[in-house]
Formats: structure tokens, C-alpha cells, sequence
């Protein structure tokens, strides 16, 4: 189907009396397959007729997820901004970039979830052109945000594990720097999310009855299919494929070194090193098995939505091969790319026992007996009154008491 004019040409050829349903959500994927669901006849039915929103099942299913991924995101990521503000010892190099991917998501939950998830129960684009090109560019950033970071921590990992020693010979990797590198990736994702903040429009399909519905859609019709495919490729490359090249080449040279390392030390020295370095190198091991952790959930989210977007640009039937299936596989895209924003902080939780006692902190404080609480608030508030190797108690997500920690470790990573 020629890309100039092909959306109103088959509204008009597949509408009849009905009211047109809308995209869900006005990035690449939405416009066209959503209008073909909406507006082609499902098996037994007859031609044209038109399947009302209160039927469709994503109508209930989506605002609910939605309203979940909010309040979870703001909440895990809210908290977790507040543990790095509040608690200098968390202030390292990892914990910076982690509390970059945490601004990234709160500001794609905080601008983007409630327009978007309201798109599944309204016939048409109900906020206009500015709040269109603001929900597109956030877009973009967050993903931007969230996979360079992945790739800079990556990265720092990489250099962490193969000269421990680097921060004790130059500045090259100190606090600063690290700032700087966040601060850049805030650019270079605000730079690749321009388009999507300039060309982003709202655009106005008439349909049988003199009714009209208004579509949010980031790629001009005038800039014709080219236009739409280089972006969409672009898009891939940049927010995707790229980068997890980049993070695998880097975890690939972390496992070789380790083995080498471990394979070519003669014993003396493997016993000399475990006795001095044994708790920073596990510190560094666990912190680049948290990024891991977080770049398998990025492939996971996104994933689904990757393959989704390739195929229906870059398929030349797949307008009109478009079902049910690639219908519930495209809402199912959608909503994993968004809960991305909120699971990170759930993982962290998980992995990490430093920030699973920050957030029994602030989050399940009214869970902890007042006495236990109070022991916590005191150790918090003076951590020099306490010796550096005495065992910190570690409450788990069910409160009780578990194994005990080093300071170290608890810092993640304070070197």
C-alpha cells in the first residue's frame, strides 16, 4: 500500500457507518496496523462492522497495567532518587548511573503513562499537538536515558574488574567524570529525541458521516515511507541493536579476564589476593551482575516491540496479513515497553542488599517493630560510631533477619 495518502484511502474503502477507532499509542507502530484492527471485520463478521471499545478486552486490561506501572514506578523510583540523595555512602560511580536510569524512567512514568494510557479508552487524541510532541520526545529520551546508561555502566564495569587499581593511579574515573558521562547521555538522548519533538504532529483522518478522528503520529505523511523506514531503522540501531553489541563485547571481555586471571595466578598469589582484595572483587562481581540483571530486562521490554516495528514497516504485506494475533502481540510490545520504567527498582531490590535495606527504610518502615526501627534510624544516622568490618544486620523482603554483610559490600562498590 503506497505510504501517500494510504491511511485515508483504506479508512475509506473499510468504514462504513461506524465511528473510527484510533492508534494507541502515536509512535511508529500505532498508526496503521490499529486503524486495520479497528476498522476490518473480525472472522463471522461482516465487512465493516465495527467492534465497539466497551468489547475489546485491551479497553480494561491496558488503564489497569497502567495505573500499576505508575504507581509502582513512582514509588521505586521516587524512593530510590531519595536513598542517593539522603545517604552519602551510596554516592559511588555505579550508583550514579543507576540514579540516571531511575530520573529516566520517573520522567517517561510521570509525562508519558497517564496520556498514553488513556488512548485505549477514548476514540480519539484527546491533548492536542503539544502534549503529542512532548509524549514522543520523552519517549525517546527515556529509552535513550536507559540504554546508554546501560552501556556506560558496562563499560565502567569493564574497568573496574580489569585495572581495580585505575581510581588510585589518575582522575580519569572519579566522581566528576562520572557526572559528566550521565550529564552526556542526558544530551545525546535529548539530540536523537529531537525528531520526534519536531515532526511530530496531529493528524486529522474524515471518515463516513462527516465525523474525523486525530491520531498523534511522529512521521509526516509528506516525508513520504522512506522517511518513516530510516527512522525506524535508525531507531533500532540506536536504541537497540548497537549498544547490546557494545555491552555483550564488554561482559565477554570481563568473563575472558576473570578466567585468565583466575587460571594464570600461581596459588601464593591467588591466596594473597584473596586475602586482601577477596571483598572488592566480590563487591565489583555483584555489581556487574546487577547491570546484567538490568540489561536482560531491557532486552526483554523491548524486544517484542523491536521485532513488532521491523516487521510492519519493513514487510511489504504487513497491512494486509495484520491479525489478531499481530494485533495482541503489538499491545503486548506496547505494555512491556513501558513497564520497563518500573521494574528496574523491583531487580535492585532483589540483587542488591544495600538498597533492599534503604528501601525497607523508607518504603516498609511501618512493617518494622518500633525497637528494630529505631536501631536502624540510629545506624543510619551515625554510621562512623560503628567499625568498618562489624557485620551490618540485612532484613530481607519479608523482614526477618538474614546473613550479615560488610561494609564493603554494602557500598556496592565504594572504590
Amino acid at each position: 500500500m503506497d505510504s501517500t495518502g494510504s491511511t485515508e484511502t483504506f479508512i475509506q474503502t473499510q468504514v462504513s457507518n461506524v465511528t473510527f477507532v484510533p492508534t494507541s499509542r502515536g509512535d511508529v507502530s500505532s498508526l496503521m496496523p490499529e486503524m486495520r484492527n479497528c476498522c476490518s471485520p473480525n472472522e463471522g463478521e461482516s465487512e465493516g462492522e465495527y467492534v465497539p471499545y466497551g468489547q475489546r478486552p485491551e479497553t480494561y486490561i491496558v488503564p489497569i497495567l497502567f495505573a500499576l506501572i505508575f504507581v509502582v514506578g513512582v514509588l521505586g523510583n521516587g524512593t530510590l532518587v531519595l536513598i542517593f540523595l539522603r545517604n552519602r555512602n551510596m554516592r559511588n560511580i555505579p550508583n550514579t548511573y543507576i540514579l540516571s536510569l531511575a530520573l529516566g524512567d520517573l520522567l517517561v512514568i510521570l509525562t508519558c503513562v497517564p496520556f498514553t494510557s488513556t488512548v485505549y479508552t477514548v476514540e480519539s487524541w484527546p491533548y492536542g499537538e503539544l502534549i503529542c510532541k512532548l509524549s514522543e520526545c520523552v519517549k525517546d529520551v527515556s529509552i535513550g536515558v536507559s540504554v546508554f546508561t546501560l552501556t556506560a555502566l558496562s563499560a565502567e564495569r569493564y574497568c573496574a574488574i580489569v585495572n581495580p587499581m585505575r581510581r588510585h593511579v589518575g582522575r580519569l574515573s572519579t566522581g566528576p567524570l562520572t557526572l559528566m558521562s550521565a550529564i552526556g547521555i542526558w544530551i545525546l538522548a535529548l539530540i536523537f529525541a529531537m525528531p520526534a519533538a519536531i515532526f511530530s504532529y496531529i493528524e486529522t483522518h474524515s471518515v463516513v458521516g462527516n465525523r474525523s478522528i486525530e491520531v498523534c503520529y511522529p512521521y509526516p505523511d509528506d516525508f513520504g515511507e522512506f522517511y518513516a523506514r530510516s527512522m525506524v531503522l535508525l531507531k533500532f540501531l540506536t536504541y537497540f541493536a548497537i549498544p547490546l553489541s557494545i555491552i555483550a563485547f564488554f561482559y565477554i571481555l570481563m568473563a575472558k579476564h576473570l578466567e585468565a586471571s583466575a587460571r594464570n595466578l600461581p596459588g601464593e598469589a591467588v591466596m594473597q589476593l584473596a586475602q586482601q582484595q577477596s571483598n572488592q572483587v566480590r563487591a565489583r562481581k555483584k555489581v556487574a551482575k546487577m547491570v546484567l540483571a538490568f540489561v536482560v530486562i531491557f532486552i526483554i521490554c523491548f524486544l517484542p516491540y523491536q521485532i513488532f516495528t521491523l516487521w510492519f514497516h519493513f514487510y511489504p504485506y504487513s497491512q494486509e496479513v495484520y491479525d489478531e494475533f499481530w494485533h495482541a502481540f503489538r499491545i503486548f510490545g506496547f505494555c512491556l515497553s513501558f513497564i520497563n520504567s518500573c521494574v528496574n527498582p523491583i531487580a535492585l531490590y532483589c540483587v542488591s542488599r544495600a538498597f533492599r535495606k534503604h528501601y525497607n527504610r523508607y518504603l516498609f518502615c511501618c512493617c518494622v517493630p518500633s525497637g528494630q526501627r529505631r536501631s536502624i534510624e540510629a545506624k543510619f544516622r551515625n554510621p562512623s560510631t560503628y567499625d568498618s568490618s562489624h557485620s551490618l544486620v540485612h532484613f530481607n523482603s519479608t523482614l526477618r533477619r538474614h546473613d550479615v554483610t560488610t561494609s564493603t559490600t554494602f557500598n556496592l562498590d565504594k572504590t
